[in-house]
């Protein structure tokens, strides 16, 4: 038969502790959008593993509940905090030097995309990286340097403009080219893929100027490889 948890450590002083625990694995985060701030990713994640945590922790110590408890929840909340944090602090980053650049930084739960449109990147039909653009490329090396613990996914997009076979090997050498000023800046080529999907993952109609210009495009997918 289970036990039941006795009334001093009830629901209520359950999810006290799981929340303690949250707030010291989490954090706020500044939004640049807003001006304020906000709860962090890392912190909803804390409390989630925090919560479980806590019941595992309680269920499992028989002589403290409250202690395995507390215990339990710490060690949740850090689980389920520390990929969101260590993420959360890239993107702060990412998001401060590349302010004002044209470069989109977008967060999908735990994956950074860094949209990089094509009229900022590459002249039209050409697959050289711009020369003011390289130094955007720059700062963004730094930010990866500091946080090697993630894979850079680099993809390449073209519009509906030629054949297919065309820009299909268009995209695939933008792709590349950013790779290698990111190579050439430090990041190690085992952290990078490059993937090239010429005109066949349009964000827009092609049947407009300014369609085909969001189409055309290089995107950075920031994946993190383990929790820091």
């Amino acid at each position: 038969m289970k036990k039941a948890l006795p009334m001093s450590f009830g629901p209520a002083r359950l999810s006290t502790l799981a929340l303690s625990a949250a707030l010291i694995t989490g954090c706020m985060t500044y939004d640049p959008y807003s001006g304020e701030e906000r709860v962090s990713r890392s912190t909803s994640g804390a409390i989630i593993g925090a919560v479980g945590g806590a019941a595992i922790g309680a269920i499992s110590n028989d002589s403290d509940r409250g202690m395995g408890a507390l215990v339990g929840a710490a060690a949740g909340g850090a689980a389920g905090g520390g990929i969101g944090y260590y993420m959360d602090r890239q993107e702060a980053q990412l998001r401060n030097r590349l302010e004002g650049t044209g470069v989109r930084v977008q967060r999908n739960g735990d994956q950074i995309n860094l949209i990089m449109p094509g009229d900022i990147t590459f002249d039209s039909n050409e697959a050289s990286v711009r020369g003011d653009f390289v130094d955007v490329l720059g700062s963004v090396a730094l930010v990866l340097e500091e946080f090697s613990k993630t894979a850079i996914r680099i993809e390449g997009h073209t519009d509906s403009t030629g054949s297919d076979a065309y820009n299909q090997q268009l995209s695939e050498r933008r792709a590349t080219a950013v790779r290698d000023i990111l190579l050439r800046e430090g990041i190690q080529i085992s952290r990078t893929s490059v993937h090239g999907y010429g005109e066949s993952q349009p964000i827009a109609s092609n049947d407009t100027p300014s369609g085909r210009q969001a189409n055309r495009r290089v995107t950075l997918n920031l994946i993190p490889l383990t929790a820091n």
